[in-house]
């Protein structure tokens, strides 16, 4: 199904699922509280001859936080970010070279609440014209797809138990090839599935 959809009916799809109401604790992570350091991450989706894509980063090894990690390009807002859309693209432009013009945006899901105390606006597009990633060597080691259609599957998403400084919690995972999706990038990934589910039903 997936794979018909051009890019007006995928536009349309990302929106909806954008809009639609999750129970609560529906990702099972509650207790957490709520973030004071606003952010945002581009959850980009491009079309390939085997079908729609979701663009990833590798971060870089020598990176203070998230070193080798797997995450969305995106950050904090800055002072000049006047809305959470202008910061995701801002931040794809300089970590993977993306071209600002080059991304149709198409909606925006509620705020994601990280451990670490940031408040994450996930900022959904669509890219409309051909591209070649430059990632900037200071951050990212490598930027690559998964299938938007196994992003989408809540059956693929992995639940797994912490404990961190006397906290008790879990996380979900997501694993595509050789590349391990944890943390609140499989969260938000695993937010869209269970609206997609919740259409499907």
């Amino acid at each position: 199904m997936l794979h018909a959809l051009d890019e007006e009916a995928l536009a349309a799809l990302l929106a909806t699922l954008s809009q639609v109401p999750l129970d609560d604790d529906a990702e099972g992570l509650l207790p957490r509280d709520a973030g004071s350091k606003p952010a945002a991450v581009l959850i980009l989706v491009l079309w390939q001859q085997d079908g729609w894509q979701v663009v990833l980063t590798r971060r870089t090894a020598h990176l203070r936080s998230h070193a080798g990690q797997i995450s969305f390009p995106g950050g904090r807002l800055e002072e000049g970010d006047a809305t959470a859309a202008m910061a995701a693209l801002r931040e794809a432009e300089e970590e993977i070279g993306l071209p600002i013009s080059a991304v149709r945006v198409v909606a925006q899901m509620g705020q994601y609440q990280t451990i670490t105390g940031y408040a994450v606006t996930p900022v959904l597009g669509v890219l409309t014209q051909p591209v070649v990633f430059r990632p900037s060597p200071d951050e990212v080691d490598e930027v690559f797809t998964l299938p938007l259609a196994l992003a989408l599957d809540a059956r693929q998403y992995e639940r797994h138990h912490y404990e961190r400084d006397g906290y008790r919690g879990h996380y979900y995972s997501l694993t595509h090839g050789e590349y391990y999706v944890w943390g609140a990038t499989a969260a938000m990934l695993r937010r869209m599935a269970l609206a997609y589910a919740s259409q499907a039903a």
